[in-house]
Protein backbone atom coordinates (compact mmCIF):
# COMPACT_ATOMS: atom_id res chain seq x y z
CA UNK A 1 0.00 0.00 0.00
CA UNK A 2 1.23 3.78 -0.95
CA UNK A 3 0.77 5.93 2.22
CA UNK A 4 1.74 9.61 2.14
CA UNK A 5 1.97 11.37 5.52
CA UNK A 6 1.18 14.78 6.00
CA UNK A 7 2.92 16.68 9.21
CA UNK A 8 1.16 19.83 10.04
CA UNK A 9 4.37 21.31 11.53
CA UNK A 10 3.06 24.62 13.56
CA UNK A 11 0.26 22.39 14.78
CA UNK A 12 2.67 19.23 16.18
CA UNK A 13 5.14 22.29 17.28
CA UNK A 14 2.89 23.92 19.07
CA UNK A 15 1.62 21.00 21.21
CA UNK A 16 5.16 19.81 21.95
CA UNK A 17 5.50 23.05 23.55
CA UNK A 18 2.95 22.82 25.75
CA UNK A 19 2.33 19.21 26.47
CA UNK A 20 6.26 18.74 27.20
CA UNK A 21 8.47 19.75 30.37
CA UNK A 22 11.01 22.17 29.27
CA UNK A 23 14.27 20.79 28.23
CA UNK A 24 17.45 22.67 26.87
CA UNK A 25 19.51 21.46 24.47
CA UNK A 26 23.54 21.29 24.18
CA UNK A 27 23.66 25.51 23.61
CA UNK A 28 21.26 26.18 26.67
CA UNK A 29 18.17 27.16 24.79
CA UNK A 30 14.76 25.51 25.10
CA UNK A 31 14.28 22.53 22.92
CA UNK A 32 11.14 20.91 24.13
CA UNK A 33 9.04 21.93 21.02
CA UNK A 34 12.15 21.02 18.78
CA UNK A 35 12.48 17.24 20.43
CA UNK A 36 8.82 16.70 20.28
CA UNK A 37 8.68 17.72 17.14
CA UNK A 38 11.49 15.02 16.05
CA UNK A 39 9.79 12.46 18.26
CA UNK A 40 6.46 12.71 16.79
CA UNK A 41 8.42 12.15 12.99
CA UNK A 42 9.78 9.25 14.59
CA UNK A 43 7.28 7.66 16.18
CA UNK A 44 4.99 7.97 12.56
CA UNK A 45 7.70 6.65 10.56
CA UNK A 46 7.48 3.76 13.05
CA UNK A 47 3.78 3.14 13.39
CA UNK A 48 2.16 4.70 10.40
CA UNK A 49 5.24 3.22 8.01
CA UNK A 50 4.64 5.73 5.04
CA UNK A 51 5.85 5.34 2.01
CA UNK A 52 5.89 8.89 1.05
CA UNK A 53 6.31 12.01 3.40
CA UNK A 54 5.85 15.55 3.53
CA UNK A 55 5.84 18.61 6.23
CA UNK A 56 3.52 21.87 5.62
CA UNK A 57 4.28 24.72 7.70
CA UNK A 58 2.40 28.08 8.23
CA UNK A 59 3.55 31.55 6.55
CA UNK A 60 4.15 34.74 9.21
CA UNK A 61 1.97 36.59 6.43
CA UNK A 62 -1.77 37.28 6.36
CA UNK A 63 -3.80 34.70 4.13
CA UNK A 64 -7.08 34.95 2.37
CA UNK A 65 -9.12 34.78 5.79
CA UNK A 66 -7.39 37.83 7.13
CA UNK A 67 -8.63 39.55 4.46
CA UNK A 68 -12.31 38.25 4.35
CA UNK A 69 -12.04 39.51 8.09
CA UNK A 70 -10.29 41.39 9.32
CA UNK A 71 -10.94 40.06 13.06
CA UNK A 72 -9.66 36.56 12.32
CA UNK A 73 -7.36 35.04 14.64
CA UNK A 74 -6.79 39.10 15.46
CA UNK A 75 -7.16 38.05 19.54
CA UNK A 76 -4.23 35.45 19.72
CA UNK A 77 -1.10 37.16 21.47
CA UNK A 78 2.18 37.19 19.97
CA UNK A 79 4.11 33.93 20.18
CA UNK A 80 6.83 33.46 23.29
CA UNK A 81 10.38 34.10 21.82
CA UNK A 82 11.60 30.02 22.93
CA UNK A 83 8.50 29.01 20.76
CA UNK A 84 9.63 31.42 17.82
CA UNK A 85 13.56 30.53 18.07
CA UNK A 86 11.66 26.69 18.33
CA UNK A 87 9.98 27.02 15.16
CA UNK A 88 13.31 27.97 13.32
CA UNK A 89 15.03 25.04 15.05
CA UNK A 90 12.05 22.55 13.78
CA UNK A 91 12.40 24.40 10.49
CA UNK A 92 16.29 23.27 10.00
CA UNK A 93 16.21 20.09 11.59
CA UNK A 94 13.61 19.03 8.69
CA UNK A 95 15.44 21.02 5.79
CA UNK A 96 18.79 18.71 6.84
CA UNK A 97 16.62 15.95 7.21
CA UNK A 98 16.00 16.03 3.37
CA UNK A 99 11.88 15.64 4.17
CA UNK A 100 10.21 17.67 1.36
CA UNK A 101 8.67 20.87 2.51
CA UNK A 102 5.39 22.64 1.33
CA UNK A 103 4.16 26.46 2.12
CA UNK A 104 1.99 28.72 0.05
CA UNK A 105 1.92 32.48 0.71
CA UNK A 106 -1.39 33.68 1.31
CA UNK A 107 -2.79 30.25 2.23
CA UNK A 108 -2.94 28.20 5.77
CA UNK A 109 -0.33 24.74 6.37
CA UNK A 110 -4.04 23.72 6.25
CA UNK A 111 -5.11 24.40 2.62
CA UNK A 112 -1.46 23.41 1.75
CA UNK A 113 -2.24 20.21 3.44
CA UNK A 114 -5.92 20.06 1.87
CA UNK A 115 -4.58 20.49 -1.54
CA UNK A 116 -1.82 17.48 -0.99
CA UNK A 117 -3.72 15.46 0.08
CA UNK A 118 -6.46 15.77 -2.72
CA UNK A 119 -3.43 15.18 -5.91
CA UNK A 120 -1.76 12.82 -3.54
CA UNK A 121 -5.16 10.04 -3.58
CA UNK A 122 -5.37 11.58 -8.19
CA UNK A 123 -2.33 10.42 -8.46
CA UNK A 124 -2.68 6.98 -7.06
CA UNK A 125 -1.50 7.11 -3.50
CA UNK A 126 -3.75 4.57 -1.68
CA UNK A 127 -3.60 6.36 2.26
CA UNK A 128 -3.10 9.70 3.16
CA UNK A 129 -2.57 10.19 6.84
CA UNK A 130 -2.42 14.04 8.18
CA UNK A 131 -0.54 14.23 11.44
CA UNK A 132 -2.02 17.20 13.45
CA UNK A 133 -3.03 18.53 16.39
CA UNK A 134 -5.62 20.81 14.92
CA UNK A 135 -9.53 19.09 14.61
CA UNK A 136 -10.14 21.57 11.85
CA UNK A 137 -8.90 19.25 9.91
CA UNK A 138 -11.03 16.52 10.15
CA UNK A 139 -13.01 17.57 7.51
CA UNK A 140 -10.60 16.37 5.26
CA UNK A 141 -11.60 12.72 6.12
CA UNK A 142 -12.72 10.30 4.13
CA UNK A 143 -13.47 6.68 4.25
CA UNK A 144 -13.41 6.18 0.11
CA UNK A 145 -12.70 9.00 -1.52
CA UNK A 146 -12.43 6.80 -4.78
CA UNK A 147 -11.59 3.40 -5.86
CA UNK A 148 -11.12 2.51 -1.89
CA UNK A 149 -8.65 5.25 -1.33
CA UNK A 150 -8.75 7.29 2.20
CA UNK A 151 -7.50 10.18 4.02
CA UNK A 152 -7.19 9.65 7.94
CA UNK A 153 -5.99 11.89 10.64
CA UNK A 154 -3.34 10.74 13.56
CA UNK A 155 -3.41 13.05 16.35
CA UNK A 156 -1.30 13.01 19.66
CA UNK A 157 -3.51 11.59 22.52
CA UNK A 158 -2.66 11.34 26.25
CA UNK A 159 -0.48 14.62 25.95
CA UNK A 160 1.79 13.67 23.85
CA UNK A 161 2.30 10.54 24.87
CA UNK A 162 0.62 8.40 21.90
CA UNK A 163 -1.22 8.97 18.71
CA UNK A 164 -4.53 7.87 17.36
CA UNK A 165 -5.99 7.01 13.89
CA UNK A 166 -9.03 9.30 12.83
CA UNK A 167 -11.15 7.89 10.17
CA UNK A 168 -14.98 8.45 9.69
CA UNK A 169 -16.21 6.88 12.33
CA UNK A 170 -13.66 8.28 15.00
CA UNK A 171 -14.22 11.74 13.77
CA UNK A 172 -17.81 11.32 14.30
CA UNK A 173 -17.54 9.99 17.98
CA UNK A 174 -15.20 13.10 18.57
CA UNK A 175 -16.85 16.04 17.08
CA UNK A 176 -20.57 15.05 17.23
CA UNK A 177 -21.03 15.50 13.08
CA UNK A 178 -19.45 13.39 10.51
CA UNK A 179 -16.37 14.91 8.82
CA UNK A 180 -18.65 16.16 5.93
CA UNK A 181 -20.59 18.38 8.31
CA UNK A 182 -18.04 19.92 9.95
CA UNK A 183 -17.65 23.09 8.15
CA UNK A 184 -21.07 23.40 8.47
CA UNK A 185 -20.71 22.54 12.09
CA UNK A 186 -18.29 25.77 12.69
CA UNK A 187 -20.17 27.90 10.33
CA UNK A 188 -23.44 27.47 12.74
CA UNK A 189 -21.03 27.26 16.63
CA UNK A 190 -18.31 30.14 15.11
CA UNK A 191 -14.73 29.05 16.27
CA UNK A 192 -12.97 31.04 19.50
CA UNK A 193 -9.52 30.02 18.54
CA UNK A 194 -9.97 31.33 14.98
CA UNK A 195 -12.07 34.37 16.46
CA UNK A 196 -15.28 34.06 13.74
CA UNK A 197 -18.91 34.22 15.58
CA UNK A 198 -20.39 31.45 13.51
CA UNK A 199 -24.57 32.27 14.63
CA UNK A 200 -24.46 33.82 17.94
CA UNK A 201 -26.30 32.23 20.60
CA UNK A 202 -26.28 28.26 18.78
CA UNK A 203 -24.19 26.25 20.62
CA UNK A 204 -23.04 22.23 20.16
CA UNK A 205 -26.49 20.62 20.95
CA UNK A 206 -28.68 23.28 18.66
CA UNK A 207 -26.22 22.98 15.92
CA UNK A 208 -26.17 19.18 15.79
CA UNK A 209 -30.06 19.11 15.57
CA UNK A 210 -30.21 21.58 12.83
CA UNK A 211 -27.61 19.64 11.07
CA UNK A 212 -29.38 16.38 11.71
CA UNK A 213 -32.81 17.81 10.47
CA UNK A 214 -31.49 19.98 7.52
CA UNK A 215 -27.94 17.91 6.68
CA UNK A 216 -25.93 21.61 5.29
CA UNK A 217 -25.99 25.18 6.33
CA UNK A 218 -27.42 26.15 2.89
CA UNK A 219 -30.43 23.67 3.38
CA UNK A 220 -30.89 25.16 6.53
CA UNK A 221 -31.13 28.72 5.60
CA UNK A 222 -33.35 27.57 2.37
CA UNK A 223 -35.87 26.79 4.70
CA UNK A 224 -35.45 29.68 7.21
CA UNK A 225 -36.16 31.90 4.52
CA UNK A 226 -38.65 30.08 2.75
CA UNK A 227 -40.54 29.90 6.25
CA UNK A 228 -41.39 26.36 5.44
CA UNK A 229 -43.29 24.03 7.08
CA UNK A 230 -40.37 22.05 8.33
CA UNK A 231 -38.98 24.84 10.04
CA UNK A 232 -42.01 25.63 11.49
CA UNK A 233 -41.12 23.02 14.29
CA UNK A 234 -38.27 25.12 15.27
CA UNK A 235 -38.09 27.01 18.48
CA UNK A 236 -39.06 30.85 17.05
CA UNK A 237 -35.69 31.82 19.43
CA UNK A 238 -33.80 29.32 17.35
CA UNK A 239 -34.80 30.54 14.38
CA UNK A 240 -34.72 34.37 15.60
CA UNK A 241 -31.19 33.40 15.91
CA UNK A 242 -30.50 32.10 12.33
CA UNK A 243 -31.73 34.70 10.79
CA UNK A 244 -29.99 37.54 12.18
CA UNK A 245 -26.83 35.71 11.93
CA UNK A 246 -27.16 34.61 8.41
CA UNK A 247 -24.51 36.85 6.99
CA UNK A 248 -22.35 35.52 9.27
CA UNK A 249 -22.97 32.15 9.21
CA UNK A 250 -21.80 32.03 5.93
CA UNK A 251 -18.53 34.39 6.43
CA UNK A 252 -17.83 31.71 8.93
CA UNK A 253 -18.49 28.68 6.72
CA UNK A 254 -16.00 30.25 4.12
CA UNK A 255 -13.15 30.82 6.65
CA UNK A 256 -13.62 27.30 8.13
CA UNK A 257 -14.15 25.62 4.81
CA UNK A 258 -9.99 24.19 4.03
CA UNK A 259 -9.10 24.71 0.21
CA UNK A 260 -7.69 22.23 -1.98
CA UNK A 261 -6.55 24.26 -4.74
CA UNK A 262 -3.75 25.98 -3.00
CA UNK A 263 -0.63 26.89 -5.79
CA UNK A 264 1.38 23.76 -4.64
CA UNK A 265 2.11 20.61 -6.29
CA UNK A 266 2.84 17.52 -4.81
CA UNK A 267 6.42 15.72 -5.61
CA UNK A 268 5.87 12.06 -4.79
CA UNK A 269 9.45 11.45 -6.26
CA UNK A 270 11.48 13.39 -3.67
CA UNK A 271 8.75 12.29 -0.90
CA UNK A 272 9.50 8.85 -0.76
CA UNK A 273 10.64 7.92 2.25
CA UNK A 274 14.44 7.09 3.19
CA UNK A 275 16.31 5.93 6.04
CA UNK A 276 16.80 9.61 8.02
CA UNK A 277 20.29 7.88 9.70
CA UNK A 278 21.28 8.20 6.24
CA UNK A 279 20.95 12.37 6.30
CA UNK A 280 24.70 12.89 7.40
CA UNK A 281 23.28 16.86 8.23
CA UNK A 282 20.01 15.73 9.97
CA UNK A 283 22.42 13.44 12.51
CA UNK A 284 24.98 16.19 12.84
CA UNK A 285 21.95 18.76 13.81
CA UNK A 286 20.88 16.16 16.30
CA UNK A 287 24.25 15.54 18.01
CA UNK A 288 24.52 19.53 18.62
CA UNK A 289 21.60 19.59 19.96
CA UNK A 290 22.17 16.88 22.46
CA UNK A 291 19.00 14.84 21.68
CA UNK A 292 20.88 11.96 22.36
CA UNK A 293 17.88 9.65 22.60
CA UNK A 294 16.31 10.54 19.21
CA UNK A 295 19.74 9.61 17.82
CA UNK A 296 19.78 6.08 19.50
CA UNK A 297 15.75 5.79 17.53
CA UNK A 298 17.37 6.89 14.45
CA UNK A 299 20.39 4.38 15.02
CA UNK A 300 22.74 7.99 14.87
CA UNK A 301 25.72 7.63 17.69
CA UNK A 302 26.49 10.76 19.98
CA UNK A 303 30.28 10.70 21.28
CA UNK A 304 30.41 12.04 24.59
CA UNK A 305 28.21 12.48 27.32
CA UNK A 306 25.32 15.11 27.37
CA UNK A 307 22.93 16.62 30.35
CA UNK A 308 20.39 16.73 28.18
CA UNK A 309 17.38 14.19 28.97
CA UNK A 310 15.06 13.04 27.62
CA UNK A 311 11.66 14.63 28.90
CA UNK A 312 7.83 12.64 30.13
CA UNK A 313 4.44 13.61 29.27
CA UNK A 314 2.69 15.65 31.28
CA UNK A 315 0.74 13.73 33.67
CA UNK A 316 -2.01 16.17 33.71
CA UNK A 317 -2.82 14.96 30.52
CA UNK A 318 -2.30 11.40 30.58
CA UNK A 319 -5.57 10.63 31.03
CA UNK A 320 -7.43 13.07 28.53
CA UNK A 321 -7.43 13.83 24.71
CA UNK A 322 -6.83 17.27 24.04
CA UNK A 323 -6.55 18.21 20.26
CA UNK A 324 -5.17 22.12 19.31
Amino acid sequence: MNRLVLIDGHAIIHRAYHALPPLTTSYGQPGQAAYGFVSMLLRVIDELKPTHLAVCFDLPEATFRHTAYIAYQAHRPTADQDLVDQIIMVHELVHSSGIPVYTAAGFEADDVIGTLAREAVEDGIDEVIIVTGDKDIMQLVCDNVGNGRSIKVYAPVRGFANGKVFDEKEVFQYVGVLPSKIVDYKALMGDSSDNYPGVPGIGPKTAVGLLEKYSTLEEIYKNVRGKTEKVKSLPESVIKKLELGEESAFLSKHLATIVTDAPVELDLEKAKVHPLREDRDFVEKLKELGFKSLLTRIGGALEGKTKTEKPKTDRKNDNQMELL
